[in-house]
């Protein structure tokens, strides 16, 4: 399930299916046609061509909205039509236009051509619009036909088709803050801590099988956006676990913050959990290791856990300004990180300025 940011703010969890690539079809509206029509009102000697236009085909377009979170509302639909342009009248009546086919995406939103994978718009910005299909043109009535030498033209042209076309969604999700970790690391329990976020939490690996988005409110009143990812195995981007689906959502959180389970509860070295980590991050794109981050080893206060803090400390090279010893489950050292995470959000956002 995912979870909706901003819904606790009505005092609401609201979930919906995460779907994050859908392929469909795309079809604009065909033009109208023209027609021929001739005029014939009583004690009106002259006659003539009074067929109008057709009206144009409705145009499909996208836009960023603030209210959708994935792509679940295409995930029944395979072939979606915009709607037809009406035909001309008489009296040179013009056709009605098709009314345009706007479809919100979230932001992060990949528009690829299904069958050639080019990228055709990377939507990042909310209120964002791009016309993907234009919709087609409408006839002409037999009144556009007349001229000096031909007062009586019997002819008309049809309205020309729409375009088609299949497209790949893909859904990148963008967030200030990507939590980072293994199975049973703590992802989900530190994020419903600092974020008032209920998420499911089980004591067994894979229990998270979608992102889940949540808002942490820091003292300034300002919001970071954090994204919890399911956890990561060894060789995740060679389509082991559950990895190689979610690691794309990690690709524009503005900084990263490593989930250590330092007690080793499931009989891992809390050291080589993280160099996993990095490997497969590097494996899937070398790039995001180069974004901030910071670490949290969770579980400080099991049994156990202060010898392998020690260890972890010798053995990483990491600033340990950046390393945070945290019990998400008991809140402890929660208040620092959160502190930590705050400048890390508004670096990011101050350099893309």
């Amino acid at each position: 399930m995912f979870y909706c940011p901003g819904s606790q703010d009505l005092g609401l969890v609201v979930y919906i299916m995460f779907v994050d690539s859908v392929v469909i079809t795309l079809r604009a509206g065909k033009g109208g046609n023209g027609i021929v029509s001739w005029r014939r009102e009583k004690y009106i000697p002259k006659g003539g061509p009074v067929g109008g236009n057709g009206g144009k085909g409705a145009s499909i377009l996208f836009k960023t909205d603030s209210h959708t979170h994935s792509l679940e509302g295409f995930r029944n639909r395979r072939l979606i039509n915009a709607d037809n342009g009406m035909p001309g009248g008489t009296n040179l009546q013009k056709g009605r236009h098709g009314r345009d086919l706007v479809l919100p995406i979230p932001c992060g939103t990949l528009i690829k051509n299904a069958k050639t994978k080019e990228v055709l718009f990377d939507i990042t910005e909310l209120g964002e619009e791009v016309l993907i299909c234009k919709g087609g043109k409408g006839g002409k009535g037999n009144a556009c036909f007349k001229s000096p030498t031909n007062q009586a033209p019997n002819i008309c042209t049809p309205g020309t088709e729409g375009e088609i076309l299949e497209v790949e969604l893909e859904l990148k999700l963008i967030a200030d803050i990507g939590l980072i970790g293994m199975p049973n690391a703590g992802k989900s329990t530190l994020l419903s801590k600092i974020t008032r976020h209920r998420v499911k939490i089980g004591a067994y690996p894979f229990t998270t099988l979608y992102p889940n988005l949540g808002y942490v409110q820091a003292e300034d009143r300002s919001r970071i956006l954090v994204a919890d990812i399911p956890g990561l195995i060894e060789n995740a981007h060679l389509d082991k676990g559950l990895g190689i689906a979610f690691l794309k959502h990690v690709e524009r959180s503005s900084a990263l913050i490593y989930v250590i389970d330092i007690a080793g509860s499931e009989g891992r070295d809390p050291f080589e959990d993280f160099q996993i980590l990095q490997s497969e991050l590097k494996a899937y794109r070398a790039d995001l290791l180069e974004k901030p981050c910071l670490i949290a080893l969770n579980k400080i206060d099991a049994e156990g856990a202060e010898e392998q803090l020690q260890s972890f400390l010798e053995r990483c090279t990491v600033p340990q300004e950046h390393i945070f010893p945290i019990s998400a489950m008991n809140g402890i050292g929660l208040e620092p990180l959160i502190a930590a995470m705050q400048p890390l959000a508004q670096k990011t956002v101050e350099a893309a300025i």
